[in-house]
């Protein structure tokens, strides 16, 4: 008699992270205290910070220590930069590629097996920030990432879905928008920030935790962008061999009589070809061959008579 081969239990289906939540910076620390202690939390900075990460990793533990009922994941479906086109299958399938950094998180804290299952049991629902109209959220845990992306009228419709017992965590990045017009996270925390239920948090340059490289990758977006290359014309012009000599600019202040915006096009301008303009119009005068001449001091005469 052949021995039934035992089933994996859930939690062997990958081994979830039990490691404690721990911020790496003060600003993390005071993230991971304001989700604890308040209501809504606004979180705003740059990506790599973690923001996201800390939101999910934090409701997957009050999920697996009975602090929350459910969690929700919801997001704008704004394609960053270019469009996707149609998506084939059911909803769940087409808001699919949206929730793969929330999927990362919760297999990592829960591990997959156990991620899977309660995602279809329901304990954890991903929506379409468009599906939330009329819904309530009660003795849940919410979380909205790249809030950026939403409108003032979007986000105002979230917002007020807000039940009993429950947390809300509204993450952007505000120099990611991929939208038109305001933004609905800028917006929101501009209107709300004096509420005592509401706290925000925002993210520097300093915090971000991803990598090294991010953080310098961050810091040479922000700076001013220097033009070091020059203009293909003004390149092949300057390195040819014959070149003119650098631009001359007159020592003395301007004066009416000087060249157009203070100087010539270059020396030789200035110096030798106005001389010799100047010698060819006074020998022109004096040829007794040239018509202009002949005129010109028959003029001079008949003035003197």
């Amino acid at each position: 008699m052949t021995r039934r081969k035992e089933q994996p239990s859930i939690e062997d289906l990958g081994r979830p992270d039990v490691k404690p939540i721990e911020g790496k910076t003060e600003t993390q620390k005071r993230y991971i205290n304001a989700i604890k202690n308040f209501k809504l939390i606004f979180a705003t900075g740059s990506a790599g910070t973690g923001k996201t990460w800390l939101a999910t990793a934090l409701a997957a533990q009050a999920l697996l220590n009975d602090r929350t009922e459910g969690i929700i994941l919801t997001r704008p479906a704004v394609e960053a930069g270019e469009s996707l086109g149609f998506l084939p299958g059911e909803i769940e399938e087409k808001f699919e590629p949206y929730l793969q950094p929330f999927k990362q998180v919760l297999y990592e804290r829960l591990g997959k097996g156990k991620a899977e299952y309660m995602i279809k049991a329901g304990k954890i629902k991903a929506i379409p920030l468009a599906y939330l109209r009329g819904t309530t959220f009660r003795n849940c845990f919410v979380i909205l990432d790249e809030a950026q992306n939403t409108s003032p009228t979007q986000m105002k419709m979230f917002l007020t879905r807000i039940g009993e017992n429950c947390t809300v965590v509204v993450n952007g990045d505000t120099s990611q928008q991929d939208i038109r017009g305001e933004s609905g996270l800028t917006d929101a925390i501009e209107r709300l920030s004096y509420i005592p239920s509401v706290k925000i948090i925002e993210f520097k340059k300093e915090d971000i935790v991803r990598s090294g490289l991010v953080q310098e990758i961050v810091e040479a977006y922000e700076k001013p962008k220097e033009n070091k290359r020059p203009l293909k014309e003004y390149k092949r012009f300057y390195e040819r061999k014959d070149a003119p000599v650098s631009p001359y600019t007159p020592a003395t202040p301007p004066n009416p009589y000087d060249p157009p915006l203070g100087g010539w096009a270059c020396e030789t301008t200035a110096k030798e070809v106005i001389a010799e303009e100047v010698k060819t119009a006074e020998d022109r005068l004096t040829d007794e061959k040239s018509p202009f001449s002949r005129f010109f001091q028959n003029h001079i005469k008949n003035l003197s008579l």
